[in-house]
């Protein structure tokens, strides 16, 4: 089992950037789980954003966001980030971290552990 903490979030312009975090603690490595990112619009269904699997190896990505958006962790430190430039006002959701077992997956049903999100708005 996992606890996932994002942080990072905060207003932005259009063209900027952020960079969120995702700390995970627990008594199960964090090494051993795919991280998705997803987020979520007022009004909208939860989406995928990205993932990155458990070796670091393969990273996946919401067409809209790539060459964006990268998706990258430190399993040293038990960490994972999201790192999002050329940021736009659709963007503008809260941003989730999730983990789960086993190769990725765009659906967030598939995910068991999930952090508290964290507020990303972006003004234009």
């Amino acid at each position: 089992q996992v606890q996932l903490a994002e942080s990072g979030g905060g207003l932005v312009q259009a063209g900027g950037s952020l960079r969120l975090s995702c700390a995970a603690s627990g008594r199960s490595s964090f090494s051993t789980y795919t991280m998705g990112w997803f987020r979520q619009a007022p009004g909208k269904e939860r989406e995928f954003v990205a993932a990155i699997t458990w070796s670091g190896g393969s990273t996946y990505y919401l067409d809209s966001v790539k060459g964006r958006f990268t998706i990258s962790r430190v399993d040293a430190k038990n960490a994972g980030y999201l790192q999002m430039n050329s940021l736009k006002s659709e963007d503008t959701a809260v941003y989730y971290c999730a983990a789960k077992y086993g190769g990725w997956s765009s659906s967030q049903y598939e995910y068991a552990y999930w952090g508290q999100g964290t507020q990303v708005t972006v003004s234009s």
